[in-house]
């Protein structure tokens, strides 16, 4: 997670060359071939998801979450947070996960007033999707050559 107009940079220290990309959801660029020794640094201006893959490596994968709000929380493995610091007030919550359908995380979105340092929320179920119809091809929007997709969440 970055918060919104954030630089990440994208090192390449393999021996090969990189080709890291993102055409789907979030803020879309494409940092052309790199080799090994250098980095890109790409601006994330656009909030929510941005799916990142390598051209050249259908198996490379990665999202970054772009935040407009300094109030955010990743889950432990049990799938317990904890936002610090809210301030009292009116706020909207959502939900990401990455195997989730949209539908289903537009669904768990909800309003929540804080009016006390602590404040305990009913507990929230994410079901991961069994399978994703769509699936990640190059950045020329073709399959990999003598490889299979990778399957991309909605």
């Amino acid at each position: 997670m970055v918060p919104i107009n954030s630089a990440v940079l994208f090192p390449n220290q393999d021996p090969f060359f990189h080709n890291v990309f993102s055409v789907y959801e979030g803020t879309r660029f494409d940092l052309g071939l790199y080799e090994s020794g250098t980095s890109r640094e790409v601006r994330f201006t656009r909030p929510g998801p941005s799916y990142i893959f390598c051209n050249i490596h259908p198996e490379m994968s990665a999202v970054i979450m772009v935040m407009t709000t300094p109030y955010y929380a990743t889950s432990d493995t049990e799938g317990n947070y904890a936002i610090e610091n809210v301030p009292p007030g009116e706020y909207e919550l959502s939900v990401w996960y990455e195997s989730a359908q949209p539908e289903q995380l537009k669904q768990l979105t909800r309003r929540v007033t804080v009016t006390a340092p602590s404040t305990h929320l009913q507990a929230m179920t994410v079901l991961a999707a069994s399978s994703l119809a769509i699936n990640h091809k190059n950045k020329y929007g073709q399959d990999y050559e003598g490889k299979a997709p990778y399957p991309l969440p909605q």
